[in-house]
């Protein structure tokens, strides 16, 4: 692996599981509850709509709510650095593809 593509997996990495919480609170998933006029408040809406009422368990409101409300369990931080240090690899080896670093 070239350096660049390996910084870049580690940063895509380290990115992904700082920024998972600012953006799951940036939706409205927050620690109080689902913030009011956001987008979570919508996908709440729509869900709770969608079975008759209630947000299911174990559905994509309830897990991103979870989250948001307690943080990332250690499994789930371990996906979300897996995917973002595969984004930032593909990135950085595009990257060093363009700049004809890697022939």
């Amino acid at each position: 692996m070239e350096l660049l593509t390996g910084i870049a997996v580690t940063v895509g990495a380290g990115a992904a599981v700082v920024m998972a919480p600012v953006a799951l609170g940036a939706v409205g998933f927050t620690a109080a509850g689902i913030a009011a006029n956001s987008l979570a408040a919508g996908m709440m809406a729509s869900a709770a709509t969608a079975s008759g009422g209630g947000v299911l368990a174990g559905s994509i409101v309830a897990v991103l709510q979870s989250a948001g409300a307690a943080g990332l369990a250690g499994s789930t931080t371990a996906v979300v650095a897996g995917v973002g240090g595969a984004v930032g690899g593909a990135v950085g080896w595009l990257t060093a593809t363009a700049a004809g670093l890697i022939t």
